[in-house]
């Protein structure tokens, strides 16, 4: 989720929204180029050192919109961003899951990470609350500054992530593997099973459309509320979000269902062009971060652990891929459609997944 205060930064350096719009779709292009390759590393080598150098690249982004605020620096910027979460995502998902297996306990996965997701969420929320004071009291060089240094606080919590894969027997294997050969078995497991292939359409679907969250604010501003009320809606869909993710890991056999029923009241409120409409807007999008919980549960269940960081990267991989079209047809479709028929249009990939799910009865 993006931070709206640096969407304002953008604009008051003098991008147009058009400007802004291509950041966006660097930022998806970046993670996909970078996903599947730090799959492979984390995989091949250590998960761990990529979690603690994450956000070191994503501290960087940071630094150079607050010293450097020209579009060239921003886009070098979101591609230090767009970097940083690629080499974390795979890698997080991967450690996570074999170290709750290693553990026994593999089945706290989807509870773990739904609710590291809310976690996430309401700390964007409480950062977005803290932007006013401190642009009025620091300008953009304080929040960005205070981005920096709360980035760089995730180099020790990555470097406190317990990893197993190098201890005992496994050491002199993990030693042995190569680059190509984590490549090869990854493929060569998504070739021969199907289950996983379609799990990780699945996730890069749900996941991809996802990110018209980013233009929430649009479709309150369409609603005709006032300058005041818009932020409060967005923080309203805001905390549906939060509560889909912590709600993640539970009942996931619904999945089907609950997509099928979220795309409609999506549609429904968005259609609406009222206020009001946010609020099954918000329930929408806490199910939609709920399902992508239950999604990645259900893709993990499937891979093996070898290439479990590699396969989750190709899911990231497909997922920013997903985003970029949501992006690039939120941007053509824009010149025709007000914001709120293009999101009762995003609908229609949600209520696609549901059908798919539904007729392998998921």
């Amino acid at each position: 989720m993006f931070y709206p205060v640096y969407a304002v930064l953008f604009a008051d350096a003098g991008l147009s929204a058009a400007e802004i719009s291509s950041l966006f779709i660097l930022w998806s292009v970046s993670s996909f180029v970078i996903d599947v390759p730090s799959g492979i590393w984390a995989d091949a080598f250590s998960r761990r050192l990529l979690l603690t150098l994450a956000p070191g690249l994503t501290a960087a982004g940071y630094a150079l919109w607050t010293f450097l605020p020209s579009y060239p620096f921003f886009a070098l910027g979101f591609v230090l961003w767009g970097a940083g979460g690629a080499v974390r995502s795979g890698a997080l998902q991967a450690l996570v899951y074999d170290e709750l297996t290693r553990l026994g306990s593999s089945d706290a996965y989807g509870r773990l990470i739904g609710r590291s997701r809310a976690v996430g969420t309401t700390a964007v929320m409480a950062a977005t609350a803290l932007a006013s004071p401190v642009l009025h009291l620091g300008g953009y060089r304080a929040v960005g500054l205070a981005s920096v240094a709360v980035a760089l606080l995730g180099v020790p919590v990555g470097r406190s992530f317990p990893e197993s894969r190098g201890d005992g027997a496994r050491e002199e294997d993990q030693e042995e593997k190569r680059y190509g050969a984590v490549l090869r078995s990854g493929l060569a497991e998504l070739r021969g099973a199907p289950e996983v292939r379609r799990r990780l359409l699945v996730v890069a679907l749900v996941s991809g459309v996802d990110a018209l969250d980013e233009y929430v604010p649009l479709l309150a501003k369409a609603t005709g509320a006032g300058a005041a009320t818009v932020p409060l809606l967005v923080l309203v869909v805001t905390a549906g979000v939060a509560a889909g993710g912590w709600l993640g890991g539970r009942g996931t056999t619904w999945v089907g269902p609950v997509l099928a029923a979220a795309s409609s009241l999506l549609a429904v409120g968005a259609w609406s062009g009222r206020p009001a409409g946010l609020v099954a807007v918000a329930v929408a999008f806490g199910a939609f971060q709920w399902a992508i919980v239950a999604a990645d549960l259900r893709l993990q269940e499937q891979i093996s652990d070898g290439a479990r960081a590699t396969i989750t990267s190709v899911a990231g991989f497909g997922t920013e891929v997903v985003a970029v079209l949501t992006f690039a047809g939120y941007g053509l479709g824009s010149s025709r459609l007000a914001a709120g028929p293009l999101f009762a249009l995003a609908a229609v990939p949600y209520a696609i997944v549901a059908l798919i799910l539904w007729r392998s009865r998921e």
